[in-house]
């Protein structure tokens, strides 16, 4: 166990090699494909979200709108081929609330954003301008189905300013800005700044600050510079990180530790303290959580339904030992623990008592 907290901070580090920024993803939250044959209605080649299916689906919704206009035609298509985009996740923003258009560019971009100077163009202004007057049938854009106030939607032939009363109210509905972690469409398919691989470093330096075996890392919630670690055993410490470059060594006293649950944990090679979390709010209310392995036939509290039931069709009477432990014996658990009388203020606290104050989770192995 010795090096686990030694290669979980390396691989952390590594982690902040790369700036962070967008990524291609399909809004079924696949990645994208290369296409063996060209689309036929989106002009979306090589790198694609389509096959042939979507792409005649999306040709059949477009034919059944009945544009008249061929400038505007022109522009919903190019909105409605968004979905083939290799970034069309982050442009219909499935990870927050779907939508039924991508997000469209407006004037503005963020300093640090990804996105090439494309999405500078102000193409929410330009949808309205070249469709506001134009009737389009089961219109995307009806604020029902963005989830935005407005005129009822139907399935009538109906125009941008029949759902919309200005541009500046479509645009707050249906326009965005691209950022370092999202992006935006400017009515071409999305491209990035920087299109190639990161080269990878000339090295990475690495700082010994202790010898300590330890199996997980929680940061404090009041953003100090400390943090809690636990090991399989049991304990749960507190410690002081010192600041990069000074030389200095973690401090933390083995002999006191921020709580010990070593009564309540059973370990072995396989089994024992899983995993610790703090509230959000720890630095008001005292709360946290702890995950951890315990033994029926040592502890009175180590009890819940055992994974082997009638629900999934295993009868654990059936079952037999498995090194000598029976079908059950050990337990997985979720606790609440709190420093509630330990100190006058949450944040301040430097031990916790080990009772209980909520069983989460219980469940037989």
């Amino acid at each position: 166990m010795k090096g686990v907290f030694v290669l979980n901070l390396m691989f952390s580090f590594l982690l902040l090699l790369y700036p962070s920024t967008s990524f291609p993803l399909c809004t079924n939250s696949e990645a994208p494909f290369t296409l063996k044959t060209a689309l036929k209605f989106c002009s979306y080649n090589g790198s694609s979200c389509c096959n042939s299916t979507v792409d005649s689906q999306l040709q059949k919704q477009f034919q059944e709108m009945n544009i008249s206009d061929p400038s505007c035609a022109s522009v919903l298509q190019s909105v409605l081929c968004a979905r083939c985009d290799p970034f069309s996740a982050q442009l219909f923003t499935i990870d927050t609330e779907p939508r039924t258009v991508p997000l469209l560019c407006n004037s503005t971009v963020s300093t640090n954003s990804s996105q090439s100077n494309q999405a500078t163009n102000d193409f929410c202004s330009n949808v309205w301008d070249t469709c506001q007057n134009v009737s389009m049938l089961n219109s995307p854009f009806a604020p029902s189905l963005q989830g935005q106030a407005g005129a009822p939607a139907n399935s009538n032939f109906t125009k941008l300013i029949d759902l919309w009363q200005s541009k500046t109210d479509f645009c707050n509905a249906f326009g965005g800005t691209s950022t370092d972690e999202s992006v935006c469409y400017d009515g071409e398919p999305v491209t990035l700044n920087e299109t190639g691989t990161p080269s990878a470093p000339n090295g990475l330096c690495l700082e010994k600050i202790g010898n300590g075996s330890y199996l997980d890392m929680a940061a404090h919630p009041d953003g100090s510079n400390r943090a809690f670690f636990s090991n399989q055993q049991g304990k749960i410490w507190l410690a002081t990180i010192p600041k990069v470059g000074s030389g200095g060594t973690l401090e933390l006293d083995e002999s006191n530790p921020f709580i010990d649950l070593t009564d309540e944990v059973h370990f072995d090679t396989a089994f024992g303290m899983m995993g610790i979390a703090f509230h959000p709010n720890f630095t008001q209310n005292g709360r946290f959580f702890a995950s951890f392995n315990c033994n029926k036939g040592k502890s009175p509290g180590c009890t819940g339904r055992c994974s082997c039931n009638s629900d999934v069709n295993c009868d654990p009477s059936k079952l037999g030992t498995d090194n000598g432990a029976q079908p059950c014996q050990y337990q997985s658990v979720v606790a609440e623990y709190t420093t509630n009388g330990s100190a006058t203020q949450p944040s301040s606290a430097e031990n916790a008592r080990p009772s209980e104050v909520r069983r989460i989770f219980t469940m037989g192995l």
